[in-house]
């Protein structure tokens, strides 16, 4: 006779099913790094499935103008066949235009205006309030520094909002943008994360044309979901040679099931049969990582953040780079702490003009 005491909750057998799994290609303390490396990036990468068409047309120049110590420019750069992309590209007032300077990608997170507050965007009261309260303006703060900064957004937020102009569609009616990218695009055989990272590597591909960039010192950060797109970028794009990961350290059993904290945007389809978020991010190994991971981040808890660098750590160790792997623990939430990215990317990118 039944008892009725078997579990009926879909998440709790979802949870469970995540406490039980041991990802295939989850790296074993003591495996050479690069043979595990060779077998498990391909798979990975396959993952994003088939990519775009690439755009054809040339990058347009909208305008320029200085603000503060930086002089921001804003192109009309196509990043796919379909689709084009507005992109800033920001570097040091005052500095000669011929010179090249180390450039860095700026992946935006899941915040109000995507690229804008990142990039400098300061027009509004809610954009200064959210760089006020997460520090998220990287992309100004690190040319003003002395590098060339760039960033666009990915699909459905900022320039690429579908409700906002000159849109203004409300077709999702309430629902998240992200997730519904990803049931269309999973209908081609595409993911919205493989989209966003073939639209950032076009605007890669055209940033190093500019006179002002050296392309063969280039960096990437970003926040958050912007650390998803940063963990990814560098590991589908070689050119990018120094890496800074803030507040996405965590593993899939506790964000993603326990905490239902993410979106269809920052995953694939078998992404966990295959690996956890420690080794994809141990799979960039040897190349430079700096990860952030603020102390009171409700987000990205601590225990499991410190887990996650921890594992990273061990595959930094048994690559015999550990010299090039960077914590910034600080005392704060979810945002950028800033305290040693300055270093760091001067460091891995060589000294500033």
């Amino acid at each position: 006779m039944a008892t009725g005491t078997g579990n009926t909750s879909p998440y709790e057998m979802f949870l469970a099913l995540a406490r039980e799994h041991e990802p295939t290609h989850h790296y074993p303390p003591g495996r050479d790094v690069e043979k595990w490396r060779a077998e498990t990036l391909p798979e990975v990468l396959a993952t994003l499935g088939r990519p775009p068409a690439p755009a054809t047309a040339d990058a347009e120049l909208v305008a320029e103008w200085q603000q503060g110590e930086v002089v921001t420019q804003r192109w009309a750069v196509p990043v796919s066949a379909h689709l084009t992309a507005y992109a800033y590209v920001n570097r040091p007032a005052g500095s000669d235009p011929s010179q090249r300077r180390p450039g860095i990608l700026c992946w935006h997170g899941h915040s109000q205006g995507g690229k804008e507050v990142v990039m400098g965007n300061d027009s509004s009261s809610a954009y200064r309030d959210t760089d006020s309260e997460l520090n998220t303006s990287y992309g100004r703060q690190l040319a003003e520094q002395g590098f060339v900064t760039f960033g666009i957004d990915w699909m459905g937020y900022g320039d690429q909002d579908d409700s906002a102009k000159p849109h203004h569609r409300n077709l999702a009616r309430g629902r998240d943008w992200c997730n519904l990218y990803y049931l269309q695009a999973t209908m081609l055989g595409m993911t919205p994360l493989g989209i966003n990272l073939a639209h950032g590597r076009a605007l890669v591909d055209f940033v190093a044309t500019l006179p002002f960039v050296d392309a063969d010192q280039l960096g990437v950060m970003g926040l958050s979901g912007g650390g998803t797109m940063t963990l990814w970028s560098a590991l589908a794009d070689e050119r990018l040679k120094a890496v800074e990961i803030i507040c996405y350290s965590d593993l899939f059993e506790f964000f993603a099931f326990r905490d239902l904290n993410f979106c269809g945007s920052q995953i694939t389809p078998g992404l966990y049969g295959l690996v956890d978020v420690s080794d994809l991010q141990g799979l960039l190994a040897p190349r430079p990582l700096l990860v952030d991971i603020g102390t009171y981040d409700q987000c990205f808890r601590l225990e499991s953040a410190m887990a996650c660098y921890t594992q990273v750590a061990e595959i930094y160790r048994a690559a015999g780079a550990s010299d090039r792997l960077e914590l910034d623990l600080f005392p704060g939430g979810h945002g950028w702490g800033g305290n040693r990215s300055v270093a760091f990317f001067s460091r891995h990118l060589g000294a500033l003009p």
